[in-house]
């Protein structure tokens, strides 16, 4: 491979950039990919791999690094200690990378560092995992919550919560699906195009395409190298989306003319999806925080040609008089925990706690109060996150009702059988990953009652 001393020093550079700086992982990848563009497309694919499964398995990495080495890895130099966990992750995981390479290569780099005196160190803990890597060791089975936060390498604070939840059985599908890889969902738009032609104009492309669960119009993709590269992403006729995601606006269920609210929008996926089930009437108003995310709806809304849609730049937190009971729908899909999609944006397990999660009910409860005073009386309100918390999700919902003039209404009638359940009829579904073909994400549909008591 081209330049192999520095596809490993960009991924020690990178994975310190996650560890000590705690910069985001997807956007350190994306960064440094688009500023080493110049490198073949194999190294790219290296350092991708290797970047994201260090940290992907960095709680099993450590553990094994911890039964060899003299020196714990919490101990450890920062530089030395990327280093051996992005060497242990190609000794284990790659089977394209010689195992006397990666060990090489890691002394070499750590010598290149500075540490001169340490060479050995790295050397000895990385041939001890190379001899032991068809039998590395895992926590003992009757021990469940420390087996499968090791085997799984999730904190052992989420697996507990997940094991108190859902049983230990659930939190292991739950787990194993957050290290699998799952081909990208999108919806096809069907209004103003031919969803057959779409389909037809991808496949001609040679993307794999396969009929996706639970909503009519989701598909899942695979085989491309470059979605911005598919003429039927350029030409608006998909849009990438989670099923989960897609359902929020398949279970608000606009009516033609409908005024929609959606109030914590980037980048735009579930306001394209209403604009699109409005067909081109009434009005959708997409808003976000910042200049940046307002700006990616705005990306998506003329990409796909939507006329009936708008991108607003408004703080959800801070409350607008003029919107107050201006809205027949109003979408609520909040700042959370991301619990639910940890497999694709990994770092945010080693990035959420307890007192964080606590933080964040406060937040969204602040921008539900707003966003209740903005639904017209027998309006809805979807409030939806992608998460996997008991806090963000059913406690919100009892909390709204509780406190403000709205009540629960059944999602069966907006949901395919194998979706419905007794949840699902008080007005709520929680999906989960490994058990449902979805990301983790949580909906609820509240309706507002006739007369309005907020006194607003």
């Amino acid at each position: 491979m081209a330049q192999v001393s520095l596809t490993r020093e960009l991924v020690m550079q990178m994975l310190l950039s996650v560890s000590q700086e705690e910069h985001y992982s997807h956007l350190v990848l994306r960064e440094t990919l688009d500023k080493y563009q110049f490198l073949p497309k194999q190294d790219r694919a290296f350092i991708t791999r290797t970047f994201e499964g260090t940290i992907e398995n960095r709680i099993k990495i450590d553990y094994w690094i911890d039964q060899v080495s003299s020196v714990k890895v919490n101990k450890m130099k920062p530089v030395i200690r990327e280093i051996i966990r992005s060497a242990v992750y190609q000794i284990v995981y790659m089977d394209s990378v010689p195992d006397s390479a990666a060990c090489n290569e890691a002394v070499k780099l750590a010598q290149k560092k500075g540490f001169y005196s340490l060479k050995g160190f790295v050397n000895g803990v990385l041939r001890s995992i190379s001899r032991m890597k068809n039998d590395l060791p895992l926590p003992a089975k009757d021990h469940p919550k420390a087996f499968l936060s090791v085997k799984y390498s999730m904190p052992e604070w989420l697996v507990e919560k997940w094991i108190n939840a859902y049983g230990e059985e659930i939190t292991e599908k739950i787990l194993k699906d957050f290290l699998e890889e799952h081909a990208t969902t999108v919806r096809v738009r069907t209004f103003c195009s031919d969803i057959d032609m779409t389909l037809n104009m991808l496949k001609e492309e040679g993307v794999s395409v396969e009929k996706a669960p639970y909503v009519d119009t989701a598909y899942a993709i695979s085989g491309y190298d470059h979605i911005p590269g598919l003429r039927a992403f350029r030409e608006g006729r998909i849009q990438v989306q989670d099923v989960s995601s897609m359902l929020v606006s398949v279970c608000a269920n606009p009516q033609l003319g409908d005024t929609v609210l959606d109030i914590c929008a980037a980048p735009g996926g579930k306001s394209l999806h209403m604009a699109d089930l409005l067909q081109g009437t009434g009005n959708v108003q997409a808003r976000d925080l910042t200049e940046y995310k307002v700006g990616l709806i705005q990306q998506n809304i003329e990409r796909c040609g939507v006329i009936n849609a708008e991108a607003v730049r408004q703080d959800a937190t801070v409350f607008d008089r003029k919107s107050v009971e201006k809205y027949d729908i109003v979408l609520a899909d909040v700042p959370c925990s991301g619990l639910g999609v940890i497999g694709k944006k990994t770092d945010i397990k080693y990035r959420m706690d307890p007192d964080k999660i606590r933080d964040l009910v406060q937040l969204q409860r602040q921008i539900l109060h707003n966003a209740a005073s903005y639904v017209k009386p027998g309006g809805i309100l979807i409030y939806s996150t992608c998460t996997v918390c008991d806090e963000e999700n059913q406690q919100n919902v009892k909390w709204l009702t509780r406190h403000y003039p709205f009540h629960a209404e059944s999602l069966d009638p907006y949901l395919p059988p194998q979706l419905r359940s007794d949840q699902t009829q008080w007005g709520m579904l929680q999906l989960l990953p490994g058990i449902h073909k979805t990301d983790g994400f949580f909906l609820a549909r509240l309706k507002k009652e006739e007369e309005d008591g907020l006194g607003l």
